[in-house]
């Protein structure tokens, strides 16, 4: 069975999806649930809100919930690469690529980051172009500055 349920963050009301016992999904405000869940409120979503609480009031990092993001084997890659990223930094598409061995995966890497089911949990939000310019975010880029504000990246 899946769940979901929503919380109030300072960038709106944030719905974070569970099965199983992991999280599966996190979206953002003005954007349908991307699965269909039963409004519940589990222990693993009551863990997510509260690290998700405690990640914007600037005490959270790193996150300590299971998560059960599905794609192909690639986006998991590269999933798993930003995991690494430490809070408070950024790294380069380019970067990502040549982490995971894709010296030329750059685009493939942009491609996964926008499929990310967690963001926020899976630090997509960290990751910036080859010029040091916020590019896409699928919370849009005003989200993305705010995140990498509270993580002091932006002043």
């Amino acid at each position: 069975m899946r769940y979901m349920f929503y919380y109030q963050t300072p960038i709106g009301n944030i719905g974070i999806a569970e099965e199983n016992g992991a999280v599966t999904n996190l979206w953002f405000p003005g954007f349908p649930p991307p699965v269909v869940a039963d409004l519940w409120e589990t222990p693993v979503l009551k863990r997510a809100g509260k690290q998700l609480t405690g990640y914007f009031a600037g005490g959270r990092h790193p996150f300590t919930i299971p998560l059960a993001p599905e794609g192909t084997a690639f986006m998991q890659e590269v999933w798993a690469q930003l995991q690494k990223i430490p809070y408070g930094e950024t790294r380069t598409y380019q970067e990502i690529a040549v982490a995971i061995g894709k010296k030329n995966g750059a685009r493939a890497v942009g491609m996964a980051n926008n499929k990310n089911p967690i963001p926020i949990l899976i630090p997509c939000h960290r990751v910036i172009g080859r010029n040091g310019k916020l590019t896409g975010y699928r919370g849009g880029l005003a989200v993305k500055e705010k995140l990498l504000r509270c993580e002091g990246v932006l002043r």
